[in-house]
């Protein structure tokens, strides 16, 4: 890639014909269209939409060729962007429209009825497909301008991230002072940094664009001038045979893809074609050792690991360095800062497990309406997101436990909080305790006690009323696994929930197969 060619727009206008982005119905825009198209989308916020610099966009959209110009537009419209999952209910999503204060939403055709409800006309709505409630997205581009705007100011992500609290909160930075080639060129930094440059000339996004850890590499490929392949859905066989048919270079994936992927038949794996594979990058949950080991074993050394969150720096371990020191996230990244304090602030000895706190750069990050607990968060100017470890004389970070709240399922963070919430609105829930417990699948899947009020049902017909209820409240990957009715919670006397002994009861009833 060249080195002076940084930002979309100057391949556009270089090699308009350049092969930019298919997705997965087999649709294609070359870098002029895509130029063309995200141009007239920034000209459609302003002039139709209404949005001014500052303001925020929700978009609530599945991977598509749209959900990427309508980010391009943004980062070039200096506004906040607001990723939401399209999976949640329209009482979720409801509540981040209105608590980031959303000046327009944009969303896809799946999402429509619940976005549109949890919407209620309180902003302007446009959808990619058609709806009763919603404009079509081609009024945000039909009648404007294919030319670059007069002004470009740089945009910024701002995405939400469960809280203990039960609500999620919005990770806000400030907007950049500079303009969009300024913003482009800082994600070149991903690919130079990891030492995986050549991996963006055919990037794979194999998960969710609403998720930062998908989306940034893949606007890091089309400001390098790569092409970017989209699949919308995943199964094992379907991204080996997107692999082999697109000669996908690099990809970003989660611990739970390799695991299904490991399970094909060993004559399936022995006859896939990964060989165009140069770097393969995956976090967002632990990655168990033999299975990163089985996967070394499989597709060569191109794993790279990263550890970090919305809110804090990142670490990377490069293949060569996980192989020297299995079961290490890395050490920080350039412009990241990491420390392990003790429970009193102080930083510890290596080798000393302690509270990991980071920083990425300067930044002045903030939790979106919610200034205690972004003050909570910190020490001297460090952040932590609640996870365990220590750090080796050499620097690598190994993570030991995190936040006993936090549950992973499948790469995605869910709180119990969040989930005891919900539980606790149901007519015959008295008490309600949400902790995680081992999926061979997944890595970690919710579970739920709940102490019953009397009223008309009890037993099975309780629990599948209150699994309903979830369903109605939360979206699928916050529902709990299982369900348990038992006759109390325990707790302290000043109400705390003793959730170790959740936890230990968890493994030993689902062992009993006593689900309720």
């Amino acid at each position: 890639m060249s080195e002076e060619r940084i930002g979309f727009r100057w391949w556009a206008e270089a090699e308009p014909g350049r092969p930019a982005i298919v997705d997965a119905k087999g649709d294609a825009l070359t870098y002029g269209e895509l130029y063309a198209e995200v141009n007239r989308v920034s000209h459609g916020l302003r002039e139709v939409a209404g949005v001014r610099r500052g303001d925020t966009v929700a978009c609530v959209m599945a991977n598509s060729i749209r959900m990427l110009t309508l980010y391009l537009a943004a980062m070039q419209s200096g506004v906040h962007l607001v990723n939401v999952n399209y999976h949640l209910t329209a009482e979720e999503i409801g509540y981040i429209v209105g608590d980031c204060g959303a000046a327009a939403v944009v969303c896809s055709e799946r999402a429509a009825d619940q976005v549109a409800e949890a919407v209620g006309g309180r902003a302007p709505l446009f959808v990619d497909g058609t709806h009763p409630k919603a404009r079509p997205f081609e009024d945000l581009t039909e009648g404007m301008s294919a030319e670059l705007p007069a002004e470009r100011p740089a945009g910024s992500l701002m995405l939400y991230t469960s809280g203990t609290t039960g609500r999620p909160k919005g990770v806000k930075r400030p907007l950049p002072d500079a303009d969009a080639d300024a913003g482009a060129r800082a994600y070149k930094w991903l690919f130079d940094e990891y030492g995986m440059a050549d991996a963006c000339r055919v990037w794979l996004v194999a998960a969710p664009l609403y998720h930062s850890a998908n989306l940034t590499p893949a606007a890091g490929t089309l400001h390098l001038g790569g092409r970017l392949v989209l699949m919308d859905g995943w199964t094992a066989e379907m991204f080996l045979e997107t692999v082999a048919r697109h000669g996908v270079t690099g990809t970003h994936m989660v611990p739970t893809q390799f695991h299904r992927l490991l399970q094909l038949p060993e004559e399936t794996r022995a006859a896939a074609d990964v060989g165009s594979l140069r770097a393969v990058l995956h976090g967002a949950a632990p990655c168990p050792r033999q299975v990163k080991e089985r996967m070394f074993a499989w597709w060569g050394p191109v794993l790279y690991e990263y550890y970090g969150s919305t809110e804090v720096g990142t670490t990377v371990a490069r293949p060569h360095e996980w192989l020297a020191k299995p079961g290490t996230v890395g050490r920080p990244a350039s412009i990241s800062t990491l420390k392990i304090l003790d429970d009193d602030g102080n930083e510890v000895r290596p080798g000393v497990e302690g509270t990991v706190y980071m920083r990425q750069g300067t930044d002045v990050m903030e939790y979106h309406n919610d200034p205690g607990k972004t003050r909570r968060a910190r020490r001297d100017g460090l952040l932590t997101v609640g996870d365990l470890g220590y750090v080796d004389e050499d620097g690598y970070l190994f993570l030991t436990g995190r936040s006993s709240d936090l549950i992973i399922v499948g790469g995605v963070n869910v709180y119990p909080a969040e989930i005891e919430a919900a539980l606790l609105t149901h007519p015959q829930v008295a008490d309600a305790g949400v902790v995680a417990a081992e999926d061979a699948d997944l890595g970690e899947v919710p579970v739920a006690f709940v102490e019953p009020r009397p009223g008309p049902l009890e037993g099975a017909d309780l629990a599948a009323s209150i699994a309903a209820h979830c369903a109605r409240k939360l979206a699928r990957v916050k529902c709990p696994a299982r369900l348990h009715l038992i006759p109390g919670l325990p707790r302290d006397p000043n109400g705390k929930l003793y959730k170790a002994r959740l936890s230990e009861d968890a493994v030993a009833v689902a062992a009993d197969g006593a689900s309720a």
